[in-house]
């Protein structure tokens, strides 16, 4: 049986990633693994400074209380993320889902994720998290090192989940476009999904049969696909797009040649994602 990976910090993304989840799994007809991770920050005790110039009984006193603070600060967190995942399993349950693991992990997703993305053929994140800066619009810390470690390919959540009945795979003929679209021909996932090839560059001969070739491994796998080159700014062309096209999904490579690879790279990936406001789906 296929499964999912759900990563959960209870932020407000929370209920959406459970909904692109119970969706996912739904299509798939896969089993949830909910993860939730603590971070160290909330679980050490405080390495605190204390040489100063305070006595030896005071200083003991003092290292013994901030000990004695930081073990029921890590009670708390415990006890939180055990409350987030009852709630991602009631709601993933409400949704329709029954096949749930849900699993509290010790350190930083974005250093471990590796671990345990291996057995899923999918992991859903939400765009941001609770240390995220929702006022400046940034997206989670996290994001982008997730995106980069794992082989599998990876939901990235909108603010609220939307029923999705069109996609844009962003084609650069690169292999992770080629990889996207052998899944979306492959892979239930997308299936019954209206789809739209984009290409963006000068139009090429090679970029040309590489989009036929695209089109033709879609249109054979059953999916009402069209297909355009464009040329401009990939993060400006795409955004556009989505928004005239009223577009459900985003797909795209992870890492690909030409300018799209510029999407994950650097700065324009945390403006792609930002921007658009729909769900990113991506392959590396």
């Amino acid at each position: 049986m296929p499964n999912i990976l759900a990563c959960t910090d209870g932020s407000i993304y929370a209920t959406s990633v459970y909904n692109h989840t119970a969706w996912a799994a739904a299509k798939m007809s896969a089993s949830v693994h909910v993860l939730h991770m603590l971070n160290p920050h909330h679980e050490d005790p405080v390495k605190t400074d204390t040489s100063g110039s305070i006595g030896l009984g005071a200083k003991s006193a003092l290292l013994a209380e901030i000990v004695e603070l930081e073990a029921a600060r890590a009670k708390v967190a415990r006890k939180h993320g055990e409350v987030i995942l009852e709630d991602a399993a009631t709601q993933l349950r409400a949704a329709g889902i029954q096949q749930i693991v849900a699993d509290q992990k010790h350190g930083r997703l974005s250093d471990s994720i590796d671990n345990y993305e291996r057995d899923a053929d999918l992991v859903v994140i939400g765009k941001r998290g609770n240390h995220a800066d929702f006022a400046a619009g940034h997206i989670g810390h996290n994001l982008e090192r997730v995106v980069r470690s794992c082989q599998h390919p990876v939901l990235v959540a909108s603010r609220e989940f939307s029923k999705m009945e069109s996609f844009i795979l962003a084609f650069d003929a690169g292999s992770s476009s080629k990889k996207a679209v052998q899944y979306a021909a492959n892979n239930p996932l997308l299936q019954g999904m209206k789809c739209h090839l984009l290409s963006i560059g000068k139009g090429s001969d090679k970029l040309k049969a590489a989009l036929d070739e695209a089109q033709r491994t879609l249109s054979d796998a059953g999916f009402d696909v069209s297909a355009e080159i464009r040329d401009g700014e990939p993060d400006k062309v795409i955004g556009e797009a989505v928004a005239e096209d009223h577009i459900d999904l985003l797909v795209m490579g992870a890492y690909g040649h030409s300018h799209i690879r510029h999407l994950i790279v650097g700065s324009t990936t945390t403006a792609m994602i930002r921007t658009v406001q729909i769900p990113v789906l991506l392959f590396r």
